[in-house]
């Protein structure tokens, strides 16, 4: 059941009515039947992983409590005992956090561990045939297991405490609205809204609605009216050269994050109605002035999560210069690795690491440099450091979006094909794609508000400015917003989300 399809559109509107109608004590349940059956809808075979990922770290949770802050007791002869200890709950931790880890790799993994292994003894002469099993990835997965591990280490360092209740503990895991591609919400953050108890909040609703509104306006006009380009150049890349291949990098480049920003509006407002708040996960991304700022607006709960439990523990920047590099390495490799089982998914990874090592030696980022000084360059700088950190975030994402490396190649080869001839560059790329000037300027048209909307919220809360407005300013936009919607989006089409796959 995606969010634009037309059995969500009846879903979400029943559940809507019927959890404003139950007791509240009860809504627990209504959401972990309706969850239950979100997620059944795309596959109930894969229900027992997520039972499982659920009762194991639900059992452990409530064992490292005990072990790590259990009071010792008397016994009768006058001996101090315990009934566990703080090693016995590290070891509990390990085990269940191994299981998360062993659940992710089985169903994502397992087959580019076999064949890799395979090429790599086959190098040496030893005859080996991978172990290939014909697996589905499970829908959320990699989504729901850092959730658990995140609830599990933040038992353990006794930031939260664990949950008792085990309906709202299996709401916690399986909540509908981000059970497929997050956020990935924090026990301390999403946990104490399950318990507490709620009101319907007209205004909340309201912002929530418009929230999904602009939602589904980056999904259904600009995502899915771009993918339309993306897929035929990318589909076949020996056939396209040039100016082509650079409208398509930029083509993805907003597609891509049109479609999971727009996930992540339709989620945070499908919650919202429900007096939920989900964690935010952009902040206008593509006015990033720096990789390490990009990443400080793209997918937060990702980067907040690696920052968290991969980065801070291996040491952050508490270490050494070259320490320190090769934490920021091995954080987004593993960033890339968690997006997919493919090398191109590394080597994306690898490219942000090594740009926000190589950001870590430009003077402009030091508070001592002299351009920090000279205001009048450092502003220089920082308006052309934008355009700059857009150019190789797309670069990056010629990696993420081609099928192999070897194809990734391919487009950075010959991106640039025949630009010594503007006019021509041009024009072949317009033959090439059977685009128009027609044709092009209304694809590019939608992003004109996309742009504005990003621009004002890097100061403002658009959807909340636009709401105080008077009736006969803020209800033109929102017929206007409708209308964009109904006329540039695909009918009877039904997408899926891109970071389903991962």
């Amino acid at each position: 059941m995606l969010f634009n399809s037309f059995g969500y559109a009846v879903f979400l509107p029943v559940i809507f009515l019927l959890y404003w109608a139950f007791p509240g004590k009860w809504r627990w349940a209504l959401l972990l039947a309706a969850s239950y059956f979100f997620y059944a809808s795309w596959g109930a075979a894969y229900i027992p992983v997520l039972l499982l990922t659920t009762a194991v770290s639900y059992f452990a949770a409530l064992y490292i409590e005990g072990a790590l802050h259990r009071p010792t007791r008397r016994k009768a002869g006058g001996r101090r005992t315990k009934h566990a200890s703080p090693a016995a709950g590290k070891t509990v931790l390990i085990l269940s956090v191994v299981l998360c880890a062993a659940l992710l790799f089985f169903f994502k993994y397992l087959n580019f561990f076999s064949e890799n292994m395979a090429a790599l003894l086959q190098r040496f002469s030893i005859p080996v045939q991978p172990l290939t099993l014909r697996l589905a990835l499970p829908i959320g997965i990699s989504f729901y297991l850092f959730q658990t591990i995140s609830y599990l280490v933040d038992v353990y360092r006794g930031k939260i405490p664990a949950e008792r209740h085990f309906g709202i503990y299996a709401v916690y895991i399986s909540f509908f609205p981000k059970v497929m591609q997050g956020p990935i919400e924090r026990g301390g953050s999403l946990l104490p809204q399950l318990h507490r108890p709620r009101r319907f909040s007209y205004q909340e609703a309201s912002y929530s609605l418009k929230l999904m509104a602009w939602g589904f306006f980056k999904k259904l006009v600009l995502a899915d009216g771009l993918s339309v380009y993306v897929n035929q150049v990318y589909g076949d890349l020996p056939s396209y050269t040039g100016f082509s291949l650079v409208l398509a990098t930029f083509f993805y480049a907003v597609q891509l994050y049109c479609d999971f920003s727009g996930y992540t509006d339709i989620a945070l407002g499908s919650a919202g109605i429900l007096g939920i708040r989900l964690s935010p996960n952009f902040r206008s991304p593509y006015f990033a002035s720096s990789i390490r700022d990009f990443w400080g607006r793209w997918h937060l709960s990702l980067s907040g999560w690696l920052r968290d439990y991969i980065y801070i523990p291996l040491g952050g920047s508490r270490v050494g210069r070259v320490r320190h590099a090769l934490n920021v390495m091995i954080t987004f490799l593993v960033s890339g690795l968690w997006h997919g089982a493919s090398w191109n998914f590394v080597l994306w990874g690898g490219i942000h690491g090594a740009l926000q090592v190589i950001e870590g030696f430009f003077p402009w980022n030091q508070k001592t440099s002299r351009f920090q000084t000279d205001r009048r360059l450092h502003a220089l700088l920082s308006v052309a450091a934008v355009p700059v950190t857009f150019l190789l975030v797309c670069f990056a994402w010629i990696f993420f979006r081609a099928s192999t490396i070897s194809d990734a190649l391919y487009v950075i080869r010959n991106l640039f094909s025949g630009i010594g001839s503007p006019a021509s560059y041009l024009h072949s790329c317009a033959l090439q794609m059977g685009l128009t000037p027609a044709g092009l300027l209304y694809s590019c048209l939608p992003l004109i508000p996309l742009f504005f909307f990003d621009l004002a919220s890097l100061k403002t809360d658009v959807i909340a400015l636009i709401s105080r407005q008077r009736f006969f300013i803020r209800w033109p936009v929102y017929i206007l917003l409708l209308l964009v919607i109904l006329l540039f989006s695909e009918k009877g089409v039904t997408t899926e989300f891109i970071y389903m796959q991962f």
